[in-house]
C-alpha cells in the first residue's frame, strides 16, 4: 500500500505527464496541421468554353471549400462549385440567358438534377519554386468522377492565403456529349470542343 506521500508524488507525476501529453498536441496541431477555411465572397471561378466558331466565358459561385497544410506545405483541400449560380459574361441579354439556360440543361450539366460539382485534392507535390505545386485530384460533375492534374500557385499575405489554378476538363468524361466532334460525324461549324478551362482563385484567412 502507497504511502500519502507516495500518493501525492504519484498524483504530481501523473499531472506532469498529462500536462505534456495536452502542450504536445496543441503543438502538433498548431505546427502540423492547420485547415484555411474558403472565403465563398472573395472567391471566384472562370469559365470558357471552346467551340469551331470561338468561345463563350463566364463565372461560377463557390459554395465552400477548405484547403489543408501540413508543415506550411499544402496537403489537401476540397471545394464546391454551385452550379445555379452560372453567368455568361461574353454576351448581355437574351443572348447570355439563352446560353446560361442551354449550358444548364441536360445537354450539357443538367443543373436542375446536378446543382453542385466538387473536387477534392488528393496529393499536392511542391513544384520547382516556392508557392508552385503540382496537384492531382478528384472533380465530381453530374455525380461521376474523373481524376485531373494541374499547376497551383499559392501565395501568403496580409494574413490571407490565396491559392490559384487553371484546371482543363475533358466534358465527355462526365457524359457531356452535346456538338462534341468525338461523338457525333458532320457536325461541321455547329462543334462544340470537349474540353473546358476553368481558372480558380480561392482565398482564405490563414489565421
Amino acid at each position: 500500500m502507497l504511502s500519502p506521500k507516495s500518493k501525492i508524488m504519484q498524483k504530481g507525476k501523473m499531472m506532469w505527464v498529462l500536462c505534456f501529453v495536452f502542450a504536445f498536441m496543441a503543438f502538433a496541431f498548431t505546427h502540423g496541421e492547420k485547415t484555411v477555411k474558403v472565403d465563398t465572397a472573395k472567391s471566384t471561378v472562370n469559365w470558357v468554353g471552346y467551340k469551331v466558331t470561338g468561345k463563350h466565358s463566364g463565372t461560377l459561385n463557390i459554395k465552400d471549400g477548405s484547403l489543408l497544410f501540413h508543415e506550411g506545405k499544402l496537403h489537401g483541400g476540397e471545394f464546391t462549385i454551385d452550379m445555379t449560380s452560372m453567368v455568361c459574361t461574353d454576351m448581355e441579354g437574351e443572348d447570355a440567358t439563352n446560353l446560361v439556360g442551354h449550358l444548364s440543361s441536360e445537354d450539357f450539366f443538367g443543373v436542375e438534377k446536378y446543382p453542385t460539382a466538387f473536387f477534392k485534392i488528393t496529393k499536392a507535390v511542391p513544384y520547382g519554386v516556392d508557392g508552385k505545386y503540382k496537384v492531382v485530384g478528384d472533380v465530381t460533375i453530374k455525380d461521376k468522377t474523373n481524376p485531373v492534374k494541374f499547376i497551383a500557385d499559392l501565395r501568403e499575405a496580409d494574413g490571407m492565403v490565396m491559392a490559384g489554378a487553371e484546371i482543363e476538363i475533358d466534358r465527355t468524361e462526365f457524359d457531356v456529349r452535346y456538338g462534341s466532334g468525338s461523338f457525333f460525324d458532320n457536325l461541321g461549324d455547329k462543334t462544340i470542343y470537349d474540353e473546358f478551362k476553368l481558372t480558380v482563385s480561392l482565398t482564405g484567412a490563414s489565421k
